[in-house]
């Protein structure tokens, strides 16, 4: 599943960059290039969603799914 987010990119005072998700408090990354910012941000992005994804499915593991389904937002 293919998710759409904001990525912000800021120059810092050193020369690296600095990005960050402006939909998802503490996902962060940086990158001595826009270009490794961005991944860096890709890999933590994907590593904070299947954490928040198993810390949630570990919290509700001793009741029944009634139901499963994609969800979307509007922004």
């Amino acid at each position: 599943m293919q998710h759409t987010f904001t990525a912000v990119y800021i120059e810092a005072e050193d020369g690296w960059y600095v990005a960050y998700i402006e939909e998802l408090q503490g996902v962060f990354a940086q990158g001595r290039t826009i270009e490794e910012a961005r991944e860096s941000l890709r890999e933590v992005t994907e590593m904070m969603i299947e954490a928040a994804r198993a810390a949630n499915r570990a919290s509700f593991s001793g009741y029944r799914v009634a139901l499963r389904e994609r969800f979307s937002v509007r922004r």
